[in-house]
């Protein structure tokens, strides 16, 4: 595979140092904005965002959310509208200062439910979206798997290993699992905001995913009748991890048919 130019930097979104690492266009002149999982960063993605560069030839774009990878230290706990605040004020400041227009959303799990919130608050400023696991309501399956990786988390090395893609480890991952488990949280709920959706939707969910089930896509598909889904067998909560090739030939193909 040929080398793809990058460029990390850091910037500054409503005043908070972000990490970005962006890789160029090469034949398209559109931008997939990649969105990370709760627990995600720039670098959890791994390769992925060059893989996706070069099957579709447009712009990539990564940022760690502040608290999470190389991004400022969160300071404070979040509240049940952080993805909210994500969705409607981060990111559209995140696109303004880097100008960029249009993008295509691909967000997983937490980034999927802001990429859905962005398109359903925007709908005329994305071009499409593509979603690996995104939540539109609280299960308790998500529930259960959230409170067992906090006994992980303080039982096993989970945080050795999570400190290799976040500066600050405890902050990034209690400021997830705190929200996530907060019992004011079960009724977020973020349905409201798929019947504005206008843009191409893919939805790409694991058979075996831990963390959400099938009825998150028939949520999606039930109000956004068009939205194309990819339910993917032997596949957990990070399709791109677990399924790889098929993953990214569904980005690709979707991708590609909508520019």
């Amino acid at each position: 595979m040929a080398e793809t130019r990058t460029s990390s930097s850091e910037v500054i979104v409503e005043g908070r140092r972000l990490e970005t690492l962006s890789f160029p266009a090469t034949t398209q002149d559109t931008t997939i904005v990649m969105l990370h999982e709760g627990l995600g960063s720039v670098s959890m993605w791994k390769d992925f965002p060059e893989h996706i560069a070069q099957a579709t030839g447009c712009g990539v774009l990564v940022y760690s959310r502040y608290g999470h990878g190389k991004s400022e230290r969160l300071e404070e706990k979040r509240t049940v509208d952080f993805m909210h605040y994500e969705a409607q004020v981060v990111l559209p400041a995140l696109l303004r200062k880097l100008k960029i227009q249009e993008p295509i959303l691909l967000g997983h799990s937490d980034g999927g439910s802001i990429a859905l919130i962005y398109a359903g608050s925007f709908p005329e400023e994305v071009k499409a979206l593509i979603l690996e696991a995104p939540h539109v309501f609280v299960e308790d399956l998500s529930v259960e798997s959230i409170a067992k990786i906090k006994t992980t988390y303080q039982t096993t090395d989970l945080p050795k290993k999570l400190a290799r893609h976040h500066d600050h480890v405890d902050e990034a991952f209690w400021g997830w699992n705190d929200i996530w488990l907060d019992p004011r949280f079960r009724s977020w709920n973020i349905e409201e905001y798929l019947e504005a959706i206008t843009c191409p939707v893919l939805v790409i969910q694991g058979e075996n995913d831990e963390y959400g089930t099938i009825e998150q896509v028939r949520a999606i598909k039930a109000r956004i009748p068009s939205a194309e889904e990819l339910i993917l067998t032997d596949c957990g909560h990070s399709p791109h991890r677990d399924q790889p090739e098929l993953t990214l030939e569904a980005i690709a193909r979707f991708a590609l048919r909508h520019l």
